[in-house]
């Protein structure tokens, strides 16, 4: 596994986002005449997509959409990610005359495990063996280190499964999510964090003792892919000045 650690400023970190994701997107694109990205929720990649939605020169037709994680609410819900994507996304490319080549969501509106299974299958039904690799996965992490939608101490850190309904009790909800192996089969992962409200968690991930169960994040670790994690400065405010070059 290649790791990077990037430090920007804070108003420098969305537009180093895109560009992240878009020299990926054109790299796929010229060895595999397509790029299959899936995104995450929250509120941390709201302005990503909104900034890559005016983005010029994106190829669109060639990016094939889909979801790491989804609450088990239906599209039209605020607590939605796919719901969230569409509004910073796919409405105001809709409103420039453009379509992404492919959009899968999660279907959150149905029962979990139906969800679930279903997503698998389309997944499963992608080019790859013995998984599926993504070009690239799109993550972030949560004050206690979850990431996607697989959180402490719950079922979904230990499943042979490539999606689950994943049972969180803490939040008195299901949700619906990509699993370690689907995620650590990509060809990239790029994890986006910022703000200092993630700042603890990030250093008990990336310098911590190994705890999975504890902090899932941990266990993000592409086999033969690469992991860049970009962090603003609030963010990375407690780690090892040592372990990264700022920006």
């Amino acid at each position: 596994m290649a790791r990077e650690i990037i430090v920007v400023g804070e108003d420098d970190w969305t537009q180093r986002a895109v560009a992240l994701i878009t020299d990926a997107a054109d790299n796929s694109i010229r060895v595999r005449g397509r790029f299959r990205i899936a995104l995450s929720g929250g509120a941390t990649p709201r302005p990503v997509y909104a900034a890559l939605a005016t983005t010029p020169g994106i190829d669109w037709p060639r990016w094939e959409l889909f979801w790491s994680d989804e609450r088990t609410v239906p599209p039209t819900s605020p607590d939605s990610n796919y719901g969230m994507a569409r509004a910073m996304l796919l409405d105001p490319l809709a409103a420039q005359g453009v379509t992404p080549g492919r959009i899968e969501r999660m279907r959150g509106e149905l029962e979990p495990a139906e969800a679930a299974g279903a997503y698998e299958e389309i997944v499963r039904s992608l080019a790859g063996a013995p998984f599926p690799r993504f070009d690239l996965i799109q993550l972030g992490i949560g004050g206690d280190a979850h990431t996607a939608s697989l959180f402490p101490h719950t079922a979904a850190l230990d499943t042979a499964a490539l999606v689950v309904a994943n049972a969180v009790p803490r939040l008195k909800t299901v949700r619906l999510t990509f699993t370690f192996p689907l995620i650590n089969a990509a060809r990239y992962v790029l994890m986006l964090v910022n703000g200092a409200n993630k700042a603890g968690a990030l250093r008990d991930v990336l310098e911590g003792p190994r705890d999975f169960a504890q902090w899932p994040a941990q266990a993000i670790q592409p086999g033969d892919g690469r992991i860049t994690w970009l962090l603003d400065r609030s963010a990375a405010q407690y780690l090892d000045p040592g372990s990264y070059t700022p920006r």
